[in-house]
Formats: structure tokens, sequence, C-alpha cells
């Protein structure tokens, strides 16, 4: 299977202030993922196999509803290459 790159960002609806500690919750779930990872300011971008990386992201949304969103908007962009992989280090490198 191709490894792809999945970048997605989390919206939480939440009736407090505590917005940026729900995304957090949704960050750990990538941190113990076991995947490669950049975390930015509006979103997370993540290497992989494609079915891996969205089962990801649904752990994502399921911990923001538990850290206490009421509902999670989410965005997610798929960078795939069937041919070959796609990697983090080739859109960034020359900029590190």
């Amino acid at each position: 299977m191709p490894i792809v790159n999945l970048g997605f960002q989390v919206i939480p609806q939440t009736k407090g202030d505590n917005s940026y500690e729900i995304v957090d919750k949704a960050i750990e779930v990538v941190q113990q993922a076991g995947v490669k990872y950049e975390v930015g300011p509006m979103e997370t971008v993540m290497e992989g196999e494609m079915d891996k990386l969205i089962e990801i992201v649904k752990r994502a949304q399921e911990a923001c509803i538990t850290a206490g969103a009421s509902e999670v908007m989410t965005y997610i962009k798929i960078h795939y290459r069937p041919e070959g992989v796609v990697t983090i280090d080739e859109k960034i490198a020359k900029y590190r």
C-alpha cells in the first residue's frame, strides 16, 4: 500500500474556553499512534498508510468528544501517489 501524507485539523465545539486543551487530546492520539507526524499551528500532518491514518483521525475525533466537545468539525487533506511514497521530508527538508 502506498505511503501518503494526511493533514488534518479538528475544530471542537465547546461551551468553554478549553478548545486548545481539547485539541491537545487529539494530538496525543497522533503521538501515541507510532506514525511520523508534524504538528503545525493550523493542522497536523501524518505520514503512513492511508487506512491507518484515517483510523487515527477517527480516534482523534473521539478523543475530542471524550474531552468535552459536543461535536467536532474535521478537515482532511491527503497527498496520494499510487506508484510511490509521499514523505513529509520531501516537502519541508529544504526549509530546515
